[in-house]
């Protein structure tokens, strides 16, 4: 092994960076840890540069020195732990490694922790790449989310995993589509559909198809499955064009063991807690990152900058926030170490969310920070000078856990469990909610989304139908899972495509009208968005009439205009003497309903004087066997 060299840094690390790192705060961190292909004293090359404080040697190893060990020494930059070297007339798709020596004298073969792409799997070398120089045409897009009130904005979110949405007949790569290919069918989908958003799953570098990508080892780089980190953006710039927004799932709370990763990068615990009681999750055989340390914090918010403003993506959903706000999650009695004052909560990460999401809020991006937290801690949504997390959605977990309950029963069993339905509009204005029906609810024999209906075949559908109805007009933004809004039938499996031959068949055709139908509504109707988390955006006409398992409610906006009154019947019992209270006279216009879905000529019904459900008019409506039925007025 050769000696690490002793000279002056190249200078493309300076001072302020250093000092910037060791504070935590070098928003732009990407633009100096990595590889960036460099001109320097005349000669042009790539310049890489790694955090390796503990390191006793560090060399660059590639194709040029045939992986050599020491061939190519890194200098260390004095008091940052950073080293770095540059390698003349090295270019752009070339694989590398850093080999690092050390205290103990072993020698590390790890990956890039800044690389902006990734060898495909199951090769695990970094690969150098440009991501400067993409002619974006989306400027219009990114000026209006700027701009834009997002939580009194449409929000339908179509959960997306690339790699098996759909798959292409032919053996490359596993027959994946590429991120250009997507780009257009997809958008094409999601534009008729009316969706306004869609999550992508699994875009960051990983190992492991089997982890739907949230065991990480390469943060900075859009997976090799699909293509480039140019062709990446491509696919953003794509479905912005198309009037589409992109939010990635994006994973702060731990990584894996994998020898090329972070884990013990250095040959020491670097990026995770030290003691493996704060270090480890057991329940997921992975590393938890050191939320008190700047270096790791500053990795961190860097990368969500790195997303959102590199690839103009419009969102993050947060992972797993949970496990990271508490120090006992997963963890025995024994196993985990209180805070200061003898808590469970974890203050570091707490402020480390506070710092994320002030600083991308104050950079004015316009884009959103969603938290997947499923437990009932405060304030996640509210801003840090209240306290807050600061947040701009939560997903709603507990409404999906009592939706579920509730839809898979019996509907003879239903008028027992009506509070399962209401409960979740005791606590709506809490937080600003997204309704979520996702990935992890259609997996691990949990049935997909039509299976957990009850009944016989017809029946599943019906069922269906009214469920994601009520969803619809419920307050909170939306989210659904690619392959339920037809009516697959298995559970996802990432390892094939969606079978979509089955939209040719009547009933998931007509699920997928239907569900088409409920999110242009969505779209169309401001009361069904602009107060998600205001009393003044909903009111309940009868919450108790659990007998008959029917639901009626009315939603509004500001303006009291073209409000939308909700009728569901969750039994098979017709109600053809059924009445539903309203507010005040005049024509009550039938707009939607089970068996029709959109109507194309809206069916006027006269308001009566008299006292019903609390109102003092009311409307009478043959209510089907598991009808549906949305008035305007």
């Amino acid at each position: 092994m050769a000696k690490t060299k002793k000279q002056a840094g190249t200078g493309f690390i300076t001072d302020m960076d250093r000092y910037l790192f060791g504070n935590g705060t070098h928003y732009e961190l990407f633009n100096k840890l990595g590889a960036h292909p460099k001109t320097y004293k005349g000669k042009k090359g790539m310049y890489f540069a790694v955090w390796a404080p503990h390191a006793k040697a560090v060399s660059l190893v590639c194709d040029r020195n045939n992986w050599m060990p020491g061939a190519d020494p890194m200098t260390m930059l004095e008091t940052s732990g950073i080293w770095e070297i540059f390698i003349p007339k090295m270019g752009l798709g070339e694989l590398y490694k850093f080999a690092i020596t050390t205290t103990s004298g072993k020698i590390l073969f790890k990956a890039d922790p800044f690389a902006f792409s990734s060898e495909y799997r199951p090769g695990t070398a970094s690969v150098t790449a440009d991501i400067d120089n993409f002619k974006w045409s989306d400027d219009q897009w990114m000026t209006n989310r700027r701009q834009e009130d997002i939580l009194k904005s449409p929000l339908s979110i179509y959960e997306v995993h690339i790699g098996s949405w759909k798959k292409k007949d032919r053996p490359e790569k596993d027959g994946f589509y590429t991120y250009i290919e997507a780009a257009h069918e997809l958008a094409d989908y999601v534009k008729t559909m009316g969706y306004t958003h869609v999550e992508l799953m699994g875009i960051a570098e990983h190992p492991f198809d089997g982890s739907w990508g949230y065991q990480v080892t390469g943060y900075y780089a859009p997976t090799s499955r699909y293509g480039t980190p140019k062709e990446f953006m491509y696919f953003v710039n794509y479905l912005h064009k198309k009037g589409i927004g992109i939010i990635l799932d994006w994973v702060p709370a731990h990584f894996p063991k994998d020898a090329h990763g972070l884990a013990d990068f250095d040959g020491e615990p670097l990026y995770e807690y030290a003691d493996p009681k704060k270090g480890e999750h057991p329940d997921w055989g992975t590393k938890v990152f050191d939320y008190g340390k700047n270096e790791v914090k500053n990795f961190l918010i860097a990368n969500a900058l790195y997303w959102v403003e590199k690839f103009h993506i419009d969102g993050l959903r947060v992972d797993a926030v949970a496990s990271m706000l508490y120090l006992d999650y997963g963890r025995t009695p024994g196993n985990w170490i209180p805070n200061k004052y003898g808590g469970h909560e974890n203050l570091e990460a707490i402020e480390f969310f506070k710092h994320l999401n002030s600083v991308l809020t104050g950079r004015k991006t316009g884009a959103m920070m969603i938290a997947e937290e499923s437990t009932a801690w405060p304030k996640v949504t509210r801003p840090p000078e209240e306290d807050g997390l600061g947040f701009t959605f939560k997903w709603n977990m507990g409404w999906m856990h009592d939706f579920l309950e509730y839809m898979k029963l019996d509907p003879y069993f239903r008028k027992y469990n009506h509070n399962k339905m209401t409960f979740g509009l005791t606590y709506f204005t809490s937080e600003n909610y997204i309704l979520v029906l996702s990935h992890d609810e259609v997996v691990h024999l949990k049935c997909s989304m039509i299976n957990k209906m009850p009944g016989i075949y017809e029946d599943k559908f019906a069922n269906l139908k009214c469920g994601y109805t009520f969803m619809m007009g419920h307050p909170g933004k939306k989210l659904l899972f690619m392959g339920q809004d037809f009516g697959q039938w298995h559970e996802w499996d990432e390892k094939v495509a969606l079978d979509w031959y089955l939209t040719d068949e009547e009933l998931h055709a007509d699920l997928l009208h239907y569900v088409r139908d409920l999110l242009h509504l969505y779209q169309k109707y401001p009361a069904l968005y602009r107060l998600d988390n205001d009393w003044n955006g909903f009111q309940w006409i009868n919450a108790n009439d659990g007998d008959r398992s029917i639901f009626s409610f009315i939603r509004r906006d500001e303006t009291g205009k073209r409000n939308l009154l909700f009728v569901i019947n969750f039994t098979p019992m017709e109600r053809a003497d059924y009445r539903v209270g309203v507010p005040k006279r005049g024509n009550y216009s039938l707009i939607l309903t089970a068996k029709d879905g959109l109507l194309k000529k809206s069916i006027p019904y006269r308001a009566k004087k008299g006292e019903c459900d609390g109102q003092p008019y009311s409307v009478s409506y043959p209510l089907p066997p598991y009808g549906t039925a949305v008035f305007r007025f």
